[in-house]
């Protein structure tokens, strides 16, 4: 028969697959006052985070605003279609300000799935949320009239 169920069970070994293991990240140490917890009491004690004034999140943002808005000082960045003003939270990432200069006037959802997928990110930066990016059908576009076709000539 098998094994009994009041015996206790061993863990399994680690798999040992030959591939070589990722390089582990170089931690950033906090500056004081900016840990993720001084990051949550700020979100909790601030409205306002978005640069918005207080006003209702936008719905019409263009990925050339957000390319505008690329630097420390004023940088913004797309995280899976939501459009958010990192300014604020930049000296919070653990990661230090260098790892988030890469994503502002940027999409950054592939960057951030890579390294943090299991991170709510909606949770942590919805005091900075600026509205969510414009599709391309109401981004305010004008195009030549023109309809591509299936064999790259266009028709009016």
């Amino acid at each position: 028969m098998g094994a009994s169920l009041s015996q206790p069970v061993s863990p399994a070994a680690p798999l040992d697959t030959g591939a070589p293991l990722p390089p582990r990240r170089k931690r950033v140490p906090y500056e004081k006052g900016f840990s993720q917890m001084d990051w949550i009491r700020l979100t909790q004690t601030r409205a306002d985070l978005s640069g918005l004034g207080g006003k209702r999140p936008r719905t019409d943002i263009t990925m050339e605003e957000v390319k505008a808005h690329n630097k420390e000082d004023d940088g913004w960045t797309v995280l899976r279609g939501k459009v958010y003003n990192l300014t604020p939270y930049m000296k919070f990432h653990p990661g230090g300000v260098s790892i988030l200069r890469a994503a502002l006037g940027k999409d950054c959802t592939a960057l951030f799935n890579k390294y943090h997928a299991w991170v709510n990110a909606e949770f942590m930066l919805a005091k900075c949320m600026v509205g969510t990016l414009a599709t391309s059908s109401t981004s305010g576009a004008k195009t030549s009239g023109a309809l591509a076709t299936s064999n790259g000539t266009t028709q009016p």
